[in-house]
């Protein structure tokens, strides 16, 4: 299913942002077009399964990671970061499940071609759907090589 325009899947991305950290994830007169295709940032988002894939991501995350968005949506979220690093991202996933959201996170990530680089003051938040939550969502603007 491609949510790379779909109003409802807007919703809920930006609906728990502003519902989690209390500001607004993109400007008011932005809509789900502008946040694939023009946002100055990324956005993805995985599911809420055991092993979670990733069902979102803008064009600003398809060029940060090197897929287009057919090779990153449906990816194991995992394979974002090198296995030495999955322990921490873990960890990570694991505390915004308990606490909501985070801000301010640095990570190692590692785009399709092998090149490693640095995430940097990154907000992960839990997504949710009349109380119900199906997956987190991650938004950052600043990356640099590692």
């Amino acid at each position: 299913m491609d949510l790379s325009h779909d109003p409802d899947f807007f919703a809920v991305l930006t609906d728990s942002y502003r519902r989690r950290l209390g500001a607004a994830l993109v400007p008011d007169e932005a809509d789900a077009a502008w946040l694939y295709e023009q946002a100055p940032f990324v956005v993805l988002a995985h599911d809420g399964g055991a092993d979670p894939r990733f069902v979102y991501a803008n064009r600003a995350a398809q060029a940060c990671f090197g897929y287009t968005r057919d090779e990153l949506v449906g990816l194991p979220s995992r394979f974002s970061a090198e296995a030495p690093e999955r322990a921490e991202r873990q960890h990570l996933l694991d505390a915004v499940a308990r606490d909501g959201f985070t801000r301010g996170y640095r990570g190692l990530r590692i785009a399709k071609g092998g090149r490693r680089f640095w995430i940097e003051q990154a907000v992960v938040w839990q997504l949710d759907r009349d109380g119900v939550t199906v997956g987190q969502a991650a938004t950052f603007s600043q990356w640099r090589d590692a």
